[in-house]
């Protein structure tokens, strides 16, 4: 398919004015005339010549920060408040640093999302699936496509590791021109309301604005008052695209749409829906769980995914929407939804015929109840959950996810997650007391590999064993060290371990 974006991006002017044209300002000292050397909002990172931005955050204030990075030689200084810096440092007050950083940022990168469109997926299930979903659709379909989410950031060959979910505005803008560079047609990313209530997506219209569902999430310090304000802080994202796709099902959706400026369509079961689920059946295959269905409305046609549960259903439902969008067929949906994969999001590892082997980043009471319940629908002979908790995190966790598994899996497998500072066995221990207020059968393991190692060898036919907790991660942390340990690997070194004995198996 030829690109629908041709021009190469250049590096952005770096005249003060330029920068600070989409921002109100009242200047306190100094002058805008000029240019700067570079845009800062990390004191370590100021240099002579630059722009620095005071953000403020949970922990830290960076007004603190202003006389420092002025006898450093900062240019200009963006405030909230009033700092005392030396006079020769220009001081501009804004109403909201993190706003400005956003609007700052898109002119300082030459505004790529001008060469570029962007997807943004909110809600709080679904995202990270969905994006990987609709990357391998339009892959498939011949397009370029940058990612930016949960588990990495994505540009050409070039993998990043994500520490945010939505990361800071200048770090957005810089992958957009980068991607841009990269001859990328089309950005994926996974918009989360952290990134939405601080103004890491401002300075850019979206293409198209998701939303796949809102439950109770996020809520607390550092996060969101309440679940009012979750809920308006996700519907901000409506506001800032051109087109809105929205889960027709959920209850919340007209509180979702109550301020939207954008385009509306809908998908879900709901029969009001633009895109449309019909006889929906679930596939249960040798040793893959799947789901089928049928999607009428702006598309029609049979719909296959390798990947189980109603909540698949919806996330592929998402992405059909998203790609009809750029005009894609309804062939090259069929193909890449068939063979699309996330890694640790319901991640099918195939070992034998005989029985279903998955890892999930399942990690609290609320995702791993939710996966549970969704493979009990499929009737395997029995559900095996293996799964540990973090150390130095909420012992409330721990009870409840023992709860859960008692309740719903036929076996559990204790076994250690990421212990850092805390004893494996103390962990373990808080899990018992949870899944001991049910009748479920549970054993303990506390070295990840032997639980594995038990799982696979004790395997039954139709069984669904569930790898659960690690996910996409590749480590283990303990007493402040990450090991390697990817649990793929662990099942690789398994069924070599195992041999004629699983083969026996299949």
């Amino acid at each position: 398919m030829k690109k629908i974006f041709q021009k190469k991006w250049g590096h952005a002017m770096r005249q003060i004015k330029q920068l600070l044209s989409n921002i109100e300002y009242d200047v306190l000292q100094g002058s805008v005339e000029g240019e700067i050397t570079e845009l800062v909002y990390d004191s370590r990172k100021a240099v002579e010549g630059c722009m620095f931005l005071c953000m403020k955050g949970s922990s830290f204030d960076g007004h603190q920060f202003a006389a420092p990075v002025a006898d450093v030689g900062a240019r200009i200084i963006i405030v909230e408040q009033e700092v005392d810096v030396r006079s020769d440092v220009t001081v501009v007050m804004v109403e909201d640093t993190r706003a400005a950083l956003a609007e700052i940022s898109a002119a300082y990168f030459d505004y790529p999302v001008d060469r570029l469109k962007v997807i943004g997926i909110t809600g709080t299930k679904g995202k990270t699936t969905t994006t990987y979903m609709v990357k391998s659709i339009l892959e498939n379909a011949g397009y370029q496509v940058g990612l930016i989410g949960t588990i990495e950031s994505i540009i050409g060959n070039e993998r990043i590791p994500s520490a945010n979910t939505t990361p800071e505005s200048y770090t957005i803008q810089e992958y957009f021109a980068k991607m841009v560079e990269k001859g990328v047609d089309i950005c994926v990313m996974e918009v989360s309301s952290q990134g939405l209530m601080m103004h890491r997506v401002d300075g850019f219209e979206f293409e198209i604005g998701i939303f796949t569902n809102i439950e109770p999430d996020h809520i607390g310090p550092n996060e969101h008052s309440s679940f009012e304000d979750y809920l308006h802080c996700k519907a901000l994202l409506f506001q800032k695209c051109r087109f809105g796709i929205f889960n027709a099902d959920d209850e919340h959706l007209d509180e979702i749409l109550e301020d939207h400026t954008c385009k509306v369509l809908t998908y879900g079961f709901s029969k009001k829906a633009d895109y449309c689920v019909e006889h929906m059946q679930l596939v249960h295959g040798k040793g893959y769980l799947g789901v089928s269905y049928d999607v009428t409305g702006l598309v029609n046609g049979p719909i296959e995914i390798d990947v189980p549960g109603r909540f698949s259903v919806y996330n592929s439902l998402c992405s059909i929407a998203i790609c009809n969008h750029f005009q894609v067929s309804l062939e090259n949906m069929q193909k890449a939804l068939k063979i699309a994969k996330v890694k640790g999001r319901i991640e099918l590892i195939k070992v034998s015929e005989e029985f279903t082997l998955m890892i999930d980043y399942a990690h609290n009471a609320m995702a791993l109840e939710s996966l549970l319940e969704t493979l009990k629908e499929y009737e395997p002979g029995r559900l095996v959950c293996l799964f540990g908790c973090g150390g130095n995190r909420s012992k409330l966790r721990r009870y409840e996810m023992g709860e859960v598994a008692g309740r719903l899996a036929d076996l559990t497998i204790i076994t250690s997650d990421n212990p850092r500072f805390e004893e494996p066995a103390d962990i373990i221990a808080d899990i018992r007391t949870g899944i001991e207020k049910t009748d479920g059968a549970f054993i303990e393991i506390i070295d990840r590999k032997e639980a594995i190692h038990y799982a696979i060898a004790h395997a039954k036919p139709r069984d669904v064993i569930v790898l659960a907790g690690k996910g996409h991660e590749d480590y283990q942390e303990i007493k402040g060290k990450k090991y390697p340990m990817d649990e793929r690997v662990l099942i690789h070194e398994v069924v070599e371990e195992l041999g004629s004995a699983l083969l026996g198996a299949k």
